[in-house]
């Protein structure tokens, strides 16, 4: 989910890493999610690189137990992506503590949504369907942490007329926040593996 965010950390120098990406439609299958970052963390384990994992604790109900087997990761501090982008530490909570909103960042976005087998599911429901589904929510937040939304707006606006959820505002977060929760999870690798 946070791909291009990394990538553009990564573009400006910011971050100086290998990553390594898992498919984002695995947030909806906890049994493959488990699976591929297991493989995933057994490999990086093999030759004892270092790893921080960009996931949120609530990705899976057991993510602090998969990342705690190994002795080379760290997870970062952040409840999901969205908080990721926000600093982590539980900051989505302090903006919206019953859940009550749908965000969309770039990762999130409907055109991303339906090139995924596992999400776009979420399209192939009738409008009426879809206004069930997402009829608990007050609407929905757009993220924005790599200044393009505008490339975003008739998507947005077709995703808000399909689940009637309006669009209640725009955050401008930019990469700060996860670059920051990024490097604190790296210095919590140096400390723990010193």
């Amino acid at each position: 989910m946070l791909k291009r965010e990394i990538e553009k950390l990564m573009e400006r120098g910011l971050l100086q890493v290998e990553p390594s990406f898992l498919n984002a439609d695995l947030h909806v299958d906890y049994n493959e999610l488990e699976r591929e970052l297991k493989l995933s963390l057994e490999k990086y384990s093999r030759d004892k690189s270092k790893v921080v994992v960009v996931y949120g604790d609530l990705c899976h109900p057991n993510m602090k137990g998969i990342i705690g087997k190994f002795g080379n990761v760290v997870k970062v501090d952040a409840l999901n992506c969205i908080d990721c982008l926000l600093g982590g530490h539980g900051r989505l909570l302090e903006i919206d503590p019953n859940h009550d909103y749908f965000y969309l960042s770039p990762g999130w976005m409907p055109s991303n949504l339906k090139m995924s087998p596992r999400l776009n599911s979420i399209f192939d429901l009738s409008k009426k369907e879809a206004k069930k589904q997402f009829r608990n929510l007050k609407g929905m937040i757009l993220i924005d942490s790599l200044g393009n939304l505008n490339e975003f707006k008739d998507e947005v606006k077709k995703f808000s007329n399909h689940t009637g959820l309006s669009v209640l505002g725009e955050e401008t977060v930019g990469l700060d926040g996860l670059k920051d929760v990024i490097f604190e999870a790296i210095k919590k690798l140096r400390e723990v593996n010193k």
